[in-house]
């Protein structure tokens, strides 16, 4: 699976995307510009000492990142969407897109792609998630429909009933 934050702002936002792309074996994809600095320095100086660990590519631009991956199977994380994200069947290998914090992903890049938008639920006048979180909810929801495929399961948690646990 892969995450693709399109000009992220916030550095700790895309930390937090990292680590959660690590623990599920995913990669990441930035595209520029970015809000801060991914230097080895400034990774070492926000305490990032598990980025080493990250699959992580950068593109100068969304039609960059096209071009180099002509064939994704691209999910647009949106508020606009009329599609739920639970709704697609999604497959290893998929992308999932969010936008910057500041302003989601630009109208043209939706439009362009609106058949693969999709929307997590939010109460009545809540603004958005955090990126970090919506980026958790696509992403496990995509490894839940492809059954945690090459994720450990530790112990047996998640075959026995709360009951049969105590």
């Amino acid at each position: 699976m892969n995450i693709v934050l399109l000009e992220p702002e916030i550095p700790q936002n895309t930390g937090n995307i990292g680590r959660t792309c690590i623990a599920a074996g995913a990669s990441l994809h930035l595209i520029r510009p970015l809000g801060f600095f991914t230097d080895e320095r400034s990774v070492k100086r926000a305490g990032l000492d598990y980025w080493r660990d990250l699959e992580v590519c950068c593109y100068d631009s969304f039609t960059h990142f096209c071009r180099e991956h002509p064939d994704a199977r691209l999910y647009l994380a949106t508020t606009k969407a009329r599609m739920l994200y639970t709704e697609p069947r999604y497959y290893p290998g998929d992308f999932f897109m969010l936008g910057k914090e500041s302003a989601g992903i630009p109208e043209e890049i939706l439009l362009a792609h609106r058949d693969n938008c999709v929307r997590i639920p939010m109460a009545e006048g809540s603004r958005s998630l955090n990126l970090a979180c919506a980026a958790a909810i696509l992403l496990y929801e995509a490894l839940r429909q492809n059954a945690f495929e090459n994720l450990r399961l530790r112990g047996e948690l998640h075959t026995r009933s709360w009951n049969e646990r105590v």
